[in-house]
């Protein structure tokens, strides 16, 4: 089950990567309810094994790409955020280390698995996957756009995603960069 687990977090992150025109050093959030991804109802049945062949099929992707993860942590820490220090140099950090029922077992695995993790309580990411449900729209820049995935499951879970793209401000007679949309 785990290996199919890692390979259906590969090809979402791979499709969202590509929607979403991600290129090096930009942000991927990631929510994660690895008690949906088994079956469950969400915060009830936290699971480090399977966290970690999702976060190997995410972060596999994510370093081919040089695109950063952010994982997000559960309620009980505030859905705050894990990700390496260097996509974030200038952010306040927190002090807090994310164990499986506080925090979640996703970003425990992030935690464990990055080379300089910190935990802040904000990002504004640049696309995002949302795997059961948890709800991540909070990281991402001021306007989400939706994203239809085709692969839009992971175990038993459902996977919604976004992208962002930069305001458009001005009114009828601004011009628009289209490269930007």
């Amino acid at each position: 089950m785990n290996e199919e687990i890692k390979e259906q977090a590969e090809r979402t992150t791979r499709e969202i990567i590509e929607i979403a025109g991600l290129k090096r050093g930009q942000i991927l959030v990631v929510g994660c309810s690895t008690s949906e991804v088994c079956g469950d109802k969400i915060g009830t049945n936290s699971n480090v094994e399977v966290a970690e062949a999702l976060f190997a099929g995410i972060y596999k992707v994510a370093k081919e790409k040089e695109i950063f993860v952010a994982a997000q942590c559960c309620e009980h820490l505030n859905r705050a955020i894990v990700v390496e220090a260097k996509a974030v140099p200038f952010a306040e950090t927190v002090n807090v280390v994310p164990q499986p029922k506080a925090g979640g077992s996703l970003a425990t695995t992030a935690y464990k698995t990055f080379e300089a993790p910190v935990v802040v309580e904000e990002i504004k990411a640049d696309a995002g996957i949302d795997i059961g449900a948890t709800l991540i729209g909070m990281h991402l820049k001021k306007v989400a756009v939706p994203v239809r995935l085709v692969n839009n499951r992971i175990g038993e879970a459902g996977v919604t995603a976004a992208r962002t793209r930069a305001k458009f401000i001005g009114g009828e007679r601004a011009v628009y960069d289209v490269n930007l949309t």
